[in-house]
């Protein structure tokens, strides 16, 4: 018993993994597995850049294969060596139909199923018939070499997908140092432009360096997750392409059990999505008319509060009428004299003059601010626009819920009535947003608006100190 099972295993260690027979011109590969040449060159055929070894997956660079001549002795004498009787019986031995114990010979590929002789005429995923219907029957031997050549065709579009992924990771660590390049040239522009207005722009400098470490963290995160999935995606395509090579060496029976599922496994197969990404502009770059800003703050400023009675049922406005937030109304109550919007105007309104005043805004969600005629139709179903007396610019927030972290918006808003201009600042760097050119006749109400459905925004008037 001992001696037979030796012998099982020196005929075993004397075989070719691939063709499962004795080694022909043995040759070894760079991990230490053996194959027969021919076997481990057509298994190769198709490759170009990546040679894994059939047995542990190790990449073989430049197809590097040693000739064992030792080996090739070895290999000659052990089919020389007497087998047993049962051993040939095993060898031998061919898959029967488990129904009917005859020999699989025919191939149903409507259900993809073997075959033999008595079941035919019935498919097991097929409605029965006594002579098979319309599906298409063939010889195992010319079914195996169909799906085998089908098989194969996965190897090409396989092999163009890995380069394709290979490209694409390179690229991407391409792509992230240029970022951080990009983004320390930022820096450096921040720093030569902030130290013309230190004094001034001191909180401005450090609330945007902190954004951009975090942009550079979050894309680098981003990227580096895209690169793992790339990676993996290469990882699985080469297991894809040895297991089809693989699969495509067996025999005709071996190669059909199965096929359906291992078909629908390999047309599935999806490449990871692309992370696509536009650095963010942060700039400190003053408009020219940065100074002339300055001076309409502290020139035009006006001091202003909300009127409760025009403000919409979805809206609370504070004790001292600065701010307003949004709430769910559960059912409203009647909205005369009251915006058909999530809105509220200044209990006070202009018909001449230079005024400009200043909002705030945190939290997470859609707003507006602008002016609107004093005859605005509040409860109109059109949304504010300038065809309906009201000039507003949209927003939307994304930021902390606490005033003390420094992450909120703050938007000035100039009306110059005689010119007929209302213009929109983004005050936390000074920028000019949009202006509203009209000629104004009648009185102008100041117009605050919170987009509908918002969870949680707070929007309030402030006002520099002179």
């Amino acid at each position: 018993m001992a001696f037979a099972a030796s012998l099982a295993k020196l005929q075993e260690e004397a075989s070719c993994s691939i063709c499962l027979d004795y080694l022909g011109d043995p040759v070894t590969a760079e991990c230490g597995h053996n194959f027969c040449s021919s076997c481990i060159h057509q298994r190769w055929d198709h490759l170009q850049s990546t040679f894994p070894c059939p047995v542990c997956l190790h990449h073989c660079p430049d197809r590097s294969l040693k000739r064992n001549t030792q080996l090739c002795h070895m290999t000659e004498i052990v089919p020389q060596i007497p087998t047993s009787g049962s051993q040939r019986k095993m060898q031998e031995e061919i898959p029967l139909c488990a129904k009917h114990n005859e020999v699989l010979t025919l191939f149903c590929e409507k259900s993809l199923e073997l075959l033999c002789p008595q079941c035919s005429s019935c498919c097991a995923q097929c409605s029965v018939s006594s002579d098979h219907g319309d599906h298409p029957l063939m010889p195992t031997e010319e079914a195996a070499g169909t799906h085998r050549r089908k098989l194969k065709s996965y190897i090409k579009s396989f092999s163009k997908q890995i380069k394709d992924t290979e490209n694409r990771s390179e690229m991407q660590v391409s792509k992230c140092f240029e970022v951080r390049q990009r983004i320390e040239n930022v820096k450096d522009e921040l720093d030569s432009e902030v130290k013309q207005l230190k004094n001034f722009l001191e909180k401005e400098q450090n609330a945007m360096l902190i954004s951009l470490l975090t942009e550079t963290t979050n894309v680098e995160e981003k990227l580096m997750e895209e690169k793992n999935q790339i990676s993996n995606h290469s990882s699985i395509l080469n297991s894809r392409v040895s297991d089809i090579i693989s699969k495509c060496l067996q025999t005709d029976m071996e190669l059909l059990t199965g096929i359906e599922s291992i078909q629908n496994k390999y047309d599935n197969l999806e490449p990871p999505a692309t992370f696509l990404y536009e650095l963010k502009k942060e700039s400190c770059s003053l408009p020219p008319h940065y100074l002339g800003l300055h001076k309409m703050i502290h020139t035009f400023q006006v001091d202003l509060t909300l009127d409760p009675e025009t403000a919409h049922p979805c809206l609370i406005i504070s004790r001292d009428r600065k701010s307003v937030t949004y709430r769910t109304a559960f059912g409203l109550r009647n909205l005369h004299g009251r915006t058909s919007y999530p809105a509220v105007l200044r209990s006070e309104g202009f018909d001449a003059g230079r005024h400009f005043w200043q909002v705030e805004v945190r939290g997470t969600g859609p707003w507006s601010l602008g002016v609107c005629k004093e005859s605005f139709p509040k409860n109109a179903p059109m949304p504010p626009s300038p065809r309906n007396g009201c000039w507003q610019f949209q927003f939307w927030a994304n930021t902390s819920d606490t005033w003390d972290s420094g992450n909120w918006e703050r938007i000035g808003i100039f009306l110059d009535y005689e010119l007929g201009e209302v213009s929109f600042y983004n005050l936390r760097n000074r920028s000019h947003l949009y202006t509203f050119s009209e000629r104004f006749t009648v009185k102008l109400m100041p117009y605050f608006c919170i987009g509908l459905f918002t969870k949680s925004l707070e929007m309030r008037i402030v006002k520099d100190e002179r």
